[in-house]
């Protein structure tokens, strides 16, 4: 089994976080959010994995560094690690035709911008299965139709009359991955083009029309990164699910000077916290010192200084000096105080 992972892109509604780290990379619960991602699916899978093909975007974004971590996650599963790149953002379908030499046989396509919680089988009749979730607003989303065998026979984007309330949440199975990389060559000999750029849907869609049998796949939750709001709730309810799995979380270094940690929360190695109350749903990366504050549902990178603040709902990045009772400040592009 193989897993393809397009992670090109740098997350523009996430800004300032994404200005000099990749989306994939952002921590959720002290671990980055492709990292989550990979490991939980080939967890799920519950078969080797014996290839991780990730597709990232330009050398002075995605550097060596992320390389060497995407490395690391896939020697971590015992696989191979393969790295291409896309230069240039011209959709899923292409970023995923990066990747064309590492597409055959069975893989699992998912995008790094979302965390689930699933426990599945695949589906030995399908010849792909594409992961939807149950939501209450369907017109905002991809949806898939289904005929009366439950097979996908249409994938209907952001539908304005009722289709289903089953969004595609962007993990797809194929069984043959080498018959969409057939189909999605197709798609760019001939230009074929929605909004602008090279869709997957487009080779999902011919597939269908040759008679692949796609099926449903369900998933127990579905967890977006998509801008900062979503992604602190995400934060939190990733903390729910690892504090009940029994995930020891609070790193056992951590100083504590009259201060208390109000679980669940996620505290890296070599935090400091003095008279601070920290929680609950809060991660606080490696290196953090936070002073005469209280902290909750919040979400704080590495080695940031943090003192006299009453947070909620916060996010804030790598290696930031933030004082609550700030009388001289210096804050750079798109940098949000409220």
């Amino acid at each position: 089994m193989k897993i393809i992972v397009p992670m090109a892109g740098r997350g523009s509604r996430l800004r300032p976080h994404t200005l000099t780290v990749p989306k994939p990379l952002i921590p959720v619960a002290g671990k980055s959010i492709v990292h989550r991602l990979v490991e939980d699916i080939a967890k799920i899978l519950k078969e080797p994995i014996e290839e991780v093909a990730f597709i990232l975007g330009d050398e002075a974004f995605f550097g060596e560094d992320v390389v060497t971590s995407l490395e690391d996650l896939a020697k971590g599963l015992g696989a191979k690690a393969s790295i291409y790149r896309q230069d240039q953002p011209l959709g899923t379908g292409h970023a995923i035709m990066c990747a064309k030499e590492s597409l055959s046989g069975p893989a699992v396509i998912a995008y790094a911008d979302t965390l689930i919680r699933a426990d599945f089988e695949l589906d030995p009749e399908a010849d792909a299965v594409i992961w939807v979730k149950q939501v209450e607003q369907p017109e905002a989303f991809g949806v898939v139709k289904l005929n009366q065998n439950n097979e996908i026979i249409e994938l209907v984007e952001k539908p304005k009359e009722f289709v289903s309330d089953l969004a595609v949440i962007g993990i797809y199975y194929f069984k043959e991955v080498g018959i969409l990389r057939n189909e999605l060559q197709n798609v760019l000999d001939n230009n074929i083009q929605n909004g602008g750029e090279y869709q997957i849907n487009d080779g999902i869609k011919a597939m269908m029309a040759n008679g692949k049998v796609f099926k449903t796949g369900s998933v127990d939750e579905w967890m977006d990164c998509g801008n900062k709001d979503v992604t602190v709730e995400t934060n939190t309810r990733m903390l729910g699910f690892l504090h009940n799995d029994g995930e020891h979380l609070v790193d056992y270094g951590v100083t504590l000077e009259n201060s208390t940690i109000i679980p669940p929360c996620y505290i890296g190695e070599n935090v400091v916290l003095k008279n601070t109350t920290i929680g609950p749903n809060v991660s606080l990366g490696k290196g953090c010192h936070v002073t005469d504050s209280t902290i909750k549902d919040s979400l704080i990178q590495t080695y940031s200084q943090i003192k006299n603040a009453n947070l909620d709902n916060a996010m804030i990045g790598n290696h930031v000096s933030y004082d609550g009772k700030f009388t001289s400040i210096s804050i750079g592009d798109y940098a949000v105080l409220e």
